[in-house]
């Protein structure tokens, strides 16, 4: 790591505080150069050193800035990208890439024409419910997979204050907002539906935009994949639930890293990513004698470093990057039809 990729942020809101920044700054491959602020400047009393940047221009034009984080409202994605590519930086963008099939499209093609990176940040994958799935589902444990349900539950009545979220502009929405979630976690098991159901609703009252989703995914082999994610759940089902030939595992979304970083911690502090007693995944497995067996899961660490190790490998190491072109496109295929 002789040779740091120097980074710049394009917003310090929540998602620059907690899900980059201590990223950017604690792993060793990067140096975290600068973030853009165009009113409160808050970014250097938490790291003092960096710039601080009036314009999305002055950080697109700085010469030494290698990587650009997109981290704006979803509807901008496509646009800072494109412009950040032009300018000669690999991306590594939030979910969603961008808010239709060909903007995305677009972008990937770009970053090859160009030869630069276009990277999605999908954190999820590396959190501590989905590595205790995903491992579950590797095992063989419950057989052939006959039916998964991955659930985002929350209650929020209210109109929430970030305009970007609940405006009817391209992108905005729970499907776009926690929905692309699930279906990135999804695709990353089991690859492209061969059909698809869609259904999004608008429940509270005064809403511009989808504050329930729900994708019914039909895959070979029986499988059937069910997504739901909700704004108005005041008792929030498990998260995870998955049903097979051969048994049965459920388990609630209990990843602590969001938890963690907001109270300060950072992502090398000893406990970081791990789950709190109690919220173990429950196996049932039925036997050949017909006897059922239960088991408590433990979760592996949730590791949303993660994401930032991979965006290191593929830039200083040429590995691919583990959120694929095609599963991305994948999933503009569903979001935006």
């Amino acid at each position: 790591m002789d040779k740091p990729i120097i980074t710049g942020l394009m917003a310090y809101g929540m998602s620059g505080k907690i899900f980059h920044a201590p990223f950017l700054e604690q792993h060793p491959g990067f140096r975290f150069l600068g973030v853009l602020e165009r009113n409160t400047k808050s970014a250097q009393a938490d790291y003092p050193g960096i710039m601080s940047f009036d314009t999305p221009e002055q950080l697109l034009d700085h010469p030494e800035i290698e990587l650009l984080v997109i981290n704006t409202p979803n509807n901008t994605h496509y646009d800072y990208a494109k412009r950040a590519l032009n300018a000669g930086k690999h991306v590594l963008i939030e979910k969603p890439a961008a808010t239709t099939y060909a903007e995305a499209k677009e972008l990937f093609d770009l970053g090859k024409k160009l030869g630069k990176e276009v990277m999605i940040y999908h954190n999820r994958r590396f959190s501590s419910d989905f590595l205790a799935t995903k491992q579950v589902i590797e095992s063989g444990n419950l057989g052939r997979i006959i039916e998964m349900h991955l659930r985002f539950d929350r209650y929020r009545n209210a109109i929430g204050p970030k305009k970007f979220k609940e405006t009817a502009v391209p992108g905005s929405g729970i499907l776009y907002d926690l929905g692309s979630h699930l279906l990135d976690q999804v695709i990353s098991l089991f690859g492209r539906p061969q059909q698809f159901h869609k259904t999004l609703g608008g429940y509270r009252e005064g809403t511009q935009v989808d504050d329930f989703a729900h994708l019914h995914l039909i895959y070979p082999e029986q499988l059937n994949v069910f997504i739901t994610a909700s704004m108005l759940v005041a008792d929030p089902q498990p998260g995870i639930v998955i049903h097979g030939t051969n048994g049965s595992f459920i388990k609630s979304f209990c990843d602590t890293q969001e938890e963690q970083l907001m109270a300060g911690m950072k992502p090398e502090d000893a406990g970081f990513g791990e789950e709190l007693p109690g919220r173990e995944g429950r196996l049932t497995i039925m036997n050949t004698d017909g006897i059922k067996i239960m088991k408590a899961i433990p979760s592996e660490k949730g590791r949303y470093m993660g994401v930032f190790e991979a965006v290191y490998q593929t830039l200083r190491l040429s590995k691919p990057f583990p959120v694929k072109e095609e599963e991305i496109l994948y999933q503009f295929e569903i979001l935006g039809n």
